[in-house]
C-alpha cells in the first residue's frame, strides 16, 4: 500500500516530467522557427521544387488517361513536349522577346518618371518612393561639359569610376548565377521528386509515428491530390491570361504585346496580387501610345480579371480550393512582408497544405458528436 507521502511524491514527479517535457517542447518548437527564419529562401526553393515535382507527376497521370504507358515513359513525354514548347518560343521568338523586353523596361522607366514629375507638379512628395535608380542613365550636371586635354580626369577619378563599374558588374554576374542556379536547384528536385513520388511518400510516411501513420497517410494524400487539381488548373489559367491578353494588346497596337501577355501570365500564379501587378504593369506600357491606348489597355485588364475571377478559377478550380479572398490576400501580404518574392508567389499552396490539415482534424473532432446524436 502507498501512503500519502508516496502520492505527493508520485505528483511531484509527474508534476515535473510534464514541465520538463513542456520546457523542451517550447525549446524544440523556438528552434523550429529560428531555423525557418533563417533558411527561409532554401525551404521556399525546396518547396517550389516539390511544387514542380507535383505538376509534372499530375500531367504524367493525365496524359496516363489516354495512353497506357509506364510512369517513366509518360514523364518523359511530358519533359520532352514541355523542352519542345520552351526551345519553340525561344527558337521563333527569342528575338523579338529580347528586343521587346528592352523596350518594355525602358518604356515603363520613362512613364514612372513622367508619373513621379506629374506628383511633384501637383504638390505630391515622392520622396518616399526609390525614383533614384530611374535617372541612373541620365546625364550629370557636373560631368555635362565636354572635357579638354587640359582637364583630364585624376588617377583617383578613374580608380573610383572603375570600381564602381567592376562593382556593378560583379552585383549583375552573382545575382545572374544565384537566379540560373535557383532555377537548376528547383528543376533538379523537381524531375526527382517526379521521377519516383511513392518513394517520397513513403519517406515522409516512415517518418510519421507508426500509430499516427494511417492519419497521416490520408493528410498526405489528400495534399497531393490538391496541389494536383490546383497546379493543373493554375496552368490552364495562366495560358488562358496569356493568350487573352497577347492577343487584345495586339489588337489595340500596343508595342510588347507578346512580352506583356508573358508577364501577366507569369503573374497570374500569384492570385489576387499578381493580376493587380501585371494590370499596373499593362496600364504603364500603354501610355507611351496616348490615353486612348491606356484606357483601352485597362479595359482589357478588367476583362482578363473578370475572366479569371469570376469564369476560370469558379469552373476549373471549384472542386480543388475554398479558401475566402480577403483570407488568402491576408496571408499573401502576410508572407509576402516577412519572406519577399518567395513568400507572395507561395502564400497560396502553402495556405492549401494548412486548409487541408484543418478541414481533417476539424472533420476528426466532428466524429464523436455525429456519433453520439444517431
Amino acid at each position: 500500500m502507498t501512503g500519502p507521502a508516496d502520492d505527493r511524491l508520485l505528483a511531484r514527479n509527474d508534476l515535473a516530467w510534464a514541465i520538463s517535457v513542456g520546457g523542451i517542447g517550447v525549446v524544440l518548437f523556438a528552434g523550429l522557427l529560428l531555423f525557418t527564419w533563417y533558411f527561409a529562401a532554401t525551404l521556399f526553393l525546396i518547396f517550389a521544387g516539390v511544387l514542380l515535382g507535383v505538376a509534372l507527376t499530375a500531367m504524367a497521370n493525365m496524359l496516363g488517361r489516354i495512353v497506357k504507358l509506364p510512369h517513366s515513359l509518360r514523364l518523359t513525354v511530358v519533359c520532352l513536349v514541355l523542352a519542345g514548347i520552351l526551345s519553340g518560343i525561344l527558337f521563333l521568338g527569342g528575338a523579338t522577346i529580347a528586343q521587346q523586353t528592352k523596350v518594355l523596361s525602358d518604356t515603363i522607366k520613362s512613364q514612372l518618371v513622367d508619373v513621379k514629375a506629374f506628383l511633384e507638379r501637383n504638390g505630391v512628395d515622392t520622396s518616399f518612393f526609390d525614383f533614384g535608380s530611374l535617372n541612373a542613365n541620365a546625364p550629370d550636371s557636373s560631368a555635362a561639359a565636354t572635357p579638354t586635354p587640359h582637364s583630364l580626369p585624376s588617377a583617383s577619378t578613374i580608380a573610383s569610376s572603375g570600381g564602381a563599374i567592376f562593382s556593378q558588374s560583379l552585383k549583375l554576374i552573382l545575382g545572374t548565377l544565384s537566379a540560373v542556379g535557383n532555377f537548376f536547384i528547383v528543376l533538379f528536385l523537381g524531375l526527382a521528386f517526379a521521377v519516383q513520388p511513392s518513394v517520397y511518400r513513403n519517406g515522409l510516411l516512415f517518418m510519421a509515428p507508426a500509430k499516427h501513420r494511417d492519419r497521416a497517410t490520408i493528410i498526405i494524400d489528400r495534399i497531393g491530390w490538391t496541389l494536383e487539381r490546383w497546379l493543373i488548373a493554375q496552368i490552364i489559367t495562366m495560358v488562358a491570361v496569356f493568350l487573352v491578353t497577347w492577343v487584345g494588346l495586339a489588337i489595340i497596337g500596343i508595342p510588347s504585346s507578346f512580352i506583356l501577355g508573358i508577364q501577366a501570365g507569369l503573374l497570374a500564379f500569384i492570385p489576387t496580387v499578381g493580376a493587380i501587378l501585371g494590370g499596373l504593369i499593362v496600364v504603364l506600357a500603354s501610355l507611351a501610345s496616348g490615353w486612348v491606348a491606356a484606357l483601352s489597355a485597362f479595359i482589357l485588364f478588367l476583362g482578363v480579371h473578370a475572366l479569371e475571377s469570376y469564369v476560370l478559377t469558379p469552373i476549373i478550380q471549384r472542386q480543388a480550393l475554398d479558401i475566402p479572398p480577403a483570407t488568402l490576400f491576408a496571408f499573401q501580404i502576410l508572407l509576402g512582408v516577412v519572406f519577399g518574392i518567395w513568400g507572395l508567389a507561395l502564400a497560396l499552396p502553402l495556405m492549401a497544405i494548412a486548409k487541408v490539415m484543418i478541414d481533417h482534424f476539424k472533420a476528426e473532432g466532428a466524429k464523436p458528436e455525429t456519433t453520439l446524436m444517431a
